[in-house]
């Protein structure tokens, strides 16, 4: 009998030990004047192996800044692709049995926050982990709290990514298409609460009008992921 995807996950997971790779993944698009504290929380953690940062098409230094630092394995797109394209890009360019994503314009995060998000998926307590924003600020921590699936913040194993159909084509709503196949297929998600954790917002970044502008275009990918029960499920 063929085996579930969930069931070839479980015999999977029982090889994962604490001492399993793990890749910390940072997408960033123009992101230069932020990315360091996330980077430096990054090399505050025990369980962060290897920090790769895929510009997706900056036009503002960031891929210039991560690429002068020794400890980051910096990646340049030419064009700026997606979300899900640089998360796709930078899981295909390490051999690490574990990934944790992290956005680059958190404000708060630190090391054993960073452990935190690992430790359920490398501990086989769960398939994926995700951050929620807490006592951070009121916006963002409101927008999590009804929507936990929008979360930047997740580790899960590379192998599991990579099989996620259509994955590197998705912009921005590529947190619930990961989402949507992790609970099509019964895996296990676990929620990991980031105590004084938050981000930029689109408006701080981009200016009222052009940050409401891409908030919208967010709102509507994600929308279409949810209301289309077939994509993301094979």
């Amino acid at each position: 009998m063929a085996q579930t995807r969930s069931e070839e996950l479980q015999l999977k997971d029982s090889q994962l030990t604490c001492a399993a790779k793990t890749s910390v993944i940072l997408p960033a698009y123009n992101e230069r004047d932020r990315i360091g504290a996330v980077l430096a929380a990054v090399k505050q953690a025990r369980l962060a192996d290897e920090i790769i940062v895929v510009s997706d098409g900056s036009t503002d230094g960031t891929y210039e800044l991560v690429a002068a630092d020794p400890d980051v394995k910096a990646i340049r797109l030419d064009t700026n692709r997606g979300k899900g394209a640089a998360m796709y890009v930078g899981a295909q360019n390490t051999d690490a049995d574990i990934l944790l994503f992290l956005d680059a314009d958190l404000v708060g995060m630190d090391g054993e926050k960073v452990d935190a998000l690992i430790e359920p998926v490398s501990q086989n307590r769960a398939d994926m982990a995700i951050g929620i924003f807490k006592g951070g600020r009121g916006p963002t921590d409101l927008a999590q709290f009804i929507a936990p699936y929008i979360s930047g913040q997740r580790s899960l194993r590379r192998d599991v990514f990579l099989s996620i159909p259509g994955i590197d084509s998705v912009r921005s709503g590529v947190e619930t298409a990961i989402t949507r196949y992790f609970r099509s297929h019964g895996l296990r998600i676990e929620r990991v609460p980031l105590v004084g954790c938050t981000h930029y917002m689109k408006e701080e970044k981009l200016g009222v009008l052009r940050g409401f502008a891409s908030r919208l275009r967010m709102y509507a990918e994600i929308g279409s992921i949810i209301l289309d029960g077939r994509r993301f499920r094979a």
